[in-house]
């Protein structure tokens, strides 16, 4: 499977963003997928995850409350939703797939897209 991540940019604290990834080639329905930040200095985090079939999802707890991410099969592609940005989201965002919503969520056997830039200002 290949991912592609977009919808990155530069937004000010309080903002909304929402992150588009596009998956291709191989896929399957019920490959778990998610999303995960690494920020300058920092090693890479997890941020949220997403079942096969969408029926479930999981968040770091950071991002709980304000992030939403969500599939749309039709399309291939998942969204994450960042709603009331803080500078401390700033972050190269990575999406990535796995065999299972425990995968993803260990941040084992994944497929990984290249990364979009957030960042948020004060």
């Amino acid at each position: 499977v290949q991912l592609q991540a977009s919808g990155g940019g530069l937004v000010q604290a309080g903002e909304s963003l929402r992150l588009s990834c596009a998956a291709s080639g191989r896929t399957a329905s019920n490959y778990g997928m998610g999303w995960f930040r690494q920020a300058p200095g920092k090693e890479r985090e997890f941020v949220a995850v997403i079942s096969g079939l969408g029926v479930r999802t999981g968040y770091a707890d950071p991002v709980k409350g304000r992030f939403t991410i969500s599939r749309d099969y039709g399309r291939n592609t998942m969204y994450l939703q960042m709603n009331s940005l803080k500078p401390e989201d700033t972050a190269i965002y990575y999406c990535a797939a796995g065999p299972s919503y425990q995968s993803v969520l260990t941040g084992s056997d994944l497929q990984w897209g290249q990364g979009t830039q957030v960042t948020v200002s004060s």
